[in-house]
């Protein structure tokens, strides 16, 4: 019986262990031919090797399917244009990016230094960029040639940019623009035939083995395993998601849920004198529903901030 995405070719970013792993081995077993990137860096985005996608690959071939190596910067604006060039021309063409790369260098803000600021967005926040721009370029002028497409671009974002995460503001800020690019870009490759989304997972990984999940039961670690994200991820990419487009899904070992972004809340006829704002204000935040914490619920105590 064929699979779900049967004959469809996928570049998984951050591929070689992880999250990353079990989206490119799922994709593989529901028959798409797969590039399996990862620079094999450390968690905190230092050193590379190619092992860890390459054994990845021999995994998947091991089982009958197609992979390919490769060991792109996926911030590196030429190289994420020859990672999507070796889809094409290894598989015959492109149908799902899956964006899933990262690294994490936490820190309190009064401490964060300038480059923990600047890689972190640089490997999440460009690193969704660069493969999304070429690929898009690629079903544009596909779609301008007369041909169609039933495209996908997944995004990774996370609770700690959708809700909120202490000793993140650099992870979190880059998670919230994912988010934000995921659905500006769904509205401008509609067009085009290619649906854009993302996924807020919650896993056991190496990137939060010590935010306390690596203390947790034997069991609790199995209801964190990264395989729990994959069933959605390879949905998302197969041909029944089409028309499914702009949205952020969580999912983890307990829950799938849909997360809904900014709306715009209690409203009041604007005034030209300050000293009419504090009332005014006061009266609209005793309306206005609470943030989210990370587990996606009103945050306690925020009324009286």
């Amino acid at each position: 019986m064929p699979g779900m995405c049967e004959g469809r070719v996928a570049i998984v970013t951050g591929a070689g262990r992880g999250i990353g792993r079990e989206y490119a081995l799922m994709l593989a077993d529901q028959g798409a031919s797969v590039v399996v990137n990862d620079l094999g860096g450390d968690r905190a985005g230092t050193g590379a090797d190619i092992s860890p996608a390459q054994e990845v690959v021999d995994d998947i071939k091991a089982k009958g399917g197609e992979a390919a190596v490769n060991g792109a910067d996926v911030s590196d604006w030429n190289a994420a244009k020859q990672m999507i060039d070796q889809a094409i021309e290894s598989f015959g063409g492109l149908d799902i990016v899956v964006n899933n790369a990262g690294i994490l260098r936490d820190r309190m803000l009064t401490n964060m230094a300038e480059e923990e600021w600047d890689l972190v967005i640089k490997v999440h926040l460009k690193g969704t960029f660069c493969p999304a721009r070429h690929a898009a370029a690629y079903w544009r002028e596909r779609s301008k040639s007369g041909e169609t497409n039933d495209a996908r671009i997944i995004n990774t974002t996370s609770v700690s940019g959708i809700y909120g995460n202490i000793g993140q503001t650099n992870y979190g800020a880059a998670k919230q623009g994912i988010a934000a690019f995921t659905f500006i870009a769904a509205l401008e490759l509609q067009r085009y035939g290619v649906t854009v989304n993302a996924i807020a997972p919650g896993a056991l990984t190496r990137l939060t083995e010590d935010l306390g999940m690596g203390q947790a039961s034997e069991e609790a670690k199995a209801t964190m395993s990264p395989r729990w994200i994959a069933p959605l991820c390879t949905w998302l990419a197969s041909p029944q998601s089409a028309g499914i487009t702009g949205r952020v899904f969580e999912s983890s070992g307990h829950m799938l849920a849909v997360a809904e972004g900014w709306h715009r809340g209690p409203t009041a006829p604007a005034v030209d004198d300050p000293a009419a704002v504090d009332e005014l204000m006061r009266d609209l935040l005793s309306r206005t529903r609470a943030p989210a914490g990370m587990n996606g619920k009103d945050l306690t105590g925020w009324e009286a901030r």
